[in-house]
């Protein structure tokens, strides 16, 4: 059974980072697309990155400050957050091949 378990969320201020992890209980070398989704209350789960054998793809609202990056060797895949705004703030899951989600991670950003 695929297991994904996120970690790296916490509370930082604003204009600050963080670098969450997901680290997958499988071998990641074969898998079709990784990707990083969050969720607020209240609201649907939303698109936040991607890596896959094409390359990797951004939310808008991400770009220039997200960067999702892949380690096969660790079966981890990683989300390096700079310039946190407030609105960033969400818990934030993994997904492997659009089927395994992780268990989330808050990330709260205070202004």
């Amino acid at each position: 059974q695929v297991q994904l378990v996120e970690s790296g969320g916490g509370l930082v201020e604003a204009g600050g980072s963080l670098r969450l992890s997901c680290s997958a209980s499988v071998s990641i070398g074969g898998m079709v697309v990784m990707g990083w989704y969050r969720q607020v209350p209240g609201k649907q789960r939303e698109f936040v990155a991607a890596f896959s054998s094409s390359g990797t793809d951004y939310a808008d609202s991400v770009k220039g400050r997200f960067t999702v990056s892949v380690d096969t060797a660790k079966n981890t895949m990683y989300l390096q957050m700079t310039t946190l705004r407030p609105e960033d703030t969400a818990v934030y899951y993994c997904n492997l091949d659009l089927r395994f989600w992780g268990q989330g991670t808050q990330v709260t950003v205070s202004s």
